[in-house]
């Protein structure tokens, strides 16, 4: 099959963000190099990232997948949605191949190939998950990092460890609970001349209190809705995030950072890169949040040679071209099941 249509049914919103869309978003991207045609479905929230950062990209309506005609217009379905499982995959699939992007290795799912980019799962955690001739793609080596991230990993590399001038937040695109505002209240007085880019959506809740705040103050860049994430993430020396999709662009990047874990679902991600000394991680929902997260952030301004070692550490966790190993693999079962 030359030209095969794919499907993404994905989720977004204030409480599940924005990775899932980007993500998929890129490997959608990564499909069509490749010679397929993609559509996306879901909820509102998906089609506001869309329309900012892939205005092109086809559309269906969620109301419409029921309807046989649609659903028999795509030969293969990708899903990124932790509320669905395998009898979800499967109604609206009708025997296609399926690709699931998860995280969670808790539900069953009706996939032939499940992406996990976790760094510590394992084909163990998938056991009666999945059916028994299911692909597992595990591993940070398949995680969906946009072509622009790779291509300025040598250049980026190459800085690492220089005198902090840079520090990047980007919290998430819904910015969940407000934390961009949190943080950068954090962050702020702790800082003399060092200049900090803030990354997030124009609908976000911190967004109209931070415009304010970067009127007067001049260190404070906003970003909005931004297609440019690699060069701010390349230009920066100090990263805060959360450790969602977007960890893994600063991995391919070897920029130093600060997770702040913002729900359950990114505590073993999180977990697994404090282990390989990649990063430094602190739980918004712990009592000490506040002294935890200065001490961390303190440890990277002053210590040169700690991010130097952070960043070899996280840029080898992660090289950035999962999605096009990914859409390979896919094509080829989408070409034999056809």
């Amino acid at each position: 099959m030359s030209n095969p249509r794919i499907l993404f049914v994905v989720d977004a919103g204030p409480l599940v963000g924005g990775g899932h869309v980007m993500r998929a978003l890129t490997l959608a991207q990564a499909l069509q190099a490749q010679g397929a045609t993609c559509s996306f479905s879901g909820p509102s929230a998906m089609t506001a990232i869309l329309d900012a950062y892939a205005p092109d990209m086809a559309r269906i309506d969620t109301a419409d997948l029921a309807q046989d005609s649609t659903s028999a217009s795509f030969d293969a379905l990708v899903f990124d949605h932790y509320g669905l499982g395998e009898s979800d995959h499967r109604a609206l699939a009708r025997g296609r191949p399926v690709l699931v992007v998860d995280d969670l290795a808790d539900r069953a799912l009706g996939a032939d190939v499940v992406v996990d980019a976790g760094p510590a799962r394992r084909a163990t955690d998938y056991l009666g998950l999945t059916p028994d001739d299911a692909r597992l793609l595990l591993g940070p080596g398949f995680a969906a990092v946009r072509p622009e991230f790779a291509a300025l990993r040598e250049p980026a590399l190459a800085w690492r460890g220089e005198p902090v001038q840079r520090i990047l937040i980007a919290m998430g695109l819904t910015d969940v609970d407000g934390i961009t505002a949190r943080v950068v209240e954090r962050v702020r007085p702790r800082l003399n001349d060092t200049g900090i880019d803030i990354v997030l959506g124009a609908e976000t809740p911190s967004y109209s209190g931070l415009l304010k705040i970067a009127r007067r103050d001049p260190r404070i860049l906003l970003h909005v809705d931004t297609p440019h994430m690699a060069r701010l993430t390349a230009e920066a020396d100090i990263g805060i995030g959360a450790p969602g999709s977007s960890t893994w662009e600063r991995c391919v990047l070897g920029l130093p950072s600060v997770l702040v874990v913002l729900a359950e679902n990114q505590r073993p991600a999180a977990r697994a890169m404090a282990e390989l000394g990649a990063a430094l991680v602190v739980d918004v929902a712990d009592a000490d949040f506040d002294t935890a997260f200065d001490r961390a952030l303190m440890k990277l301004l002053r210590d040169a040679e700690a991010r130097r070692e952070m960043a070899a550490r996280s840029a080898g966790v992660c090289d950035g071209l999962g999605a096009g190993r990914t859409a390979e693999i896919f094509l080829k079962l989408i070409a034999a099941r056809g």
